[in-house]
């Protein structure tokens, strides 16, 4: 298993601090997780580091690295009624379900949009090629300004489909890849928000309603 230190999340976090001038006097690993094939997936880390105004910066840092969300739009042929197809699973932090789009890291020297048509496709079993799928965003947004690195992109995919095609995505179950175990639903895009209490999945839905200008 490869260190840490050689994986691409913690260089990226390392890149990230010394690009805003910040200088690291050193870092202790509290946990860390890592991929079936040795990367790191996330990790905890105790960071001694001083900002440019030479103060130090908060210690602790959850290392989670890029990840991305796509709004998955379902679009009925006939009558132009929009469905999102959304996943289910239970939040690691309390047990509860949530509802969100399909959503994942960004890894090693994957491409985002590389990313994006592979999760839709490994959690819900649609197929969409990369022209389909269009980015909301020009840099990743951050949803913490706390303790984590990590940082979003955000997607959207719009594909017409009859009734019976968009409802044949509904209730399907999806591999248990990295400790997940997802359920598909399809909900009609204007019930969804009621349904979500994930931030960055409200703020995708946002984003496309904007781009979309509905």
């Amino acid at each position: 298993m490869a260190s840490y230190q050689d994986s691409h999340k913690f260089q990226l976090w390392q890149r990230n601090l010394q690009h805003n001038g910040v200088i690291i006097h050193g870092t202790k690993e509290l946990y860390t997780k890592y991929r079936s094939d040795g990367d790191l997936l996330f990790g905890l880390f105790d960071l001694d580091a001083t900002v440019p105004e030479g103060h130090k910066i908060l210690p602790l840092c959850f290392v989670k690295g890029e990840v991305l969300s796509v709004l998955t739009c379902l679009i009925d042929r006939e009558t132009q009624e929009k469905y999102l197809l959304l996943v289910q699973q239970r939040r690691i932090c309390d047990g509860s379900y949530m509802y969100e789009h399909p959503a994942g890291m960004v890894d090693g020297s994957d491409l985002p949009l590389d990313v994006a048509v592979r999760e839709i496709q490994e959690e819900t079993g649609l197929v969409v090629q990369p022209a389909q799928i269009h980015q909301l965003t020009e840099k990743p947004l951050f949803p913490s300004s706390g303790t984590s690195d990590e940082a979003m992109y955000f997607f959207y995919v719009e594909l017409e489909l009859s009734k019976e095609e968009i409802f044949q995505y509904d209730g399907q179950t999806a591999g248990a890849d990295h400790d997940e175990f997802i359920l598909t639903k399809v909900v009609p895009l204007n019930e969804a928000m009621g349904m979500m209490s994930n931030a960055c999945a409200l703020l995708n839905i946002h984003l496309y309603l904007a781009a979309k200008k509905m």
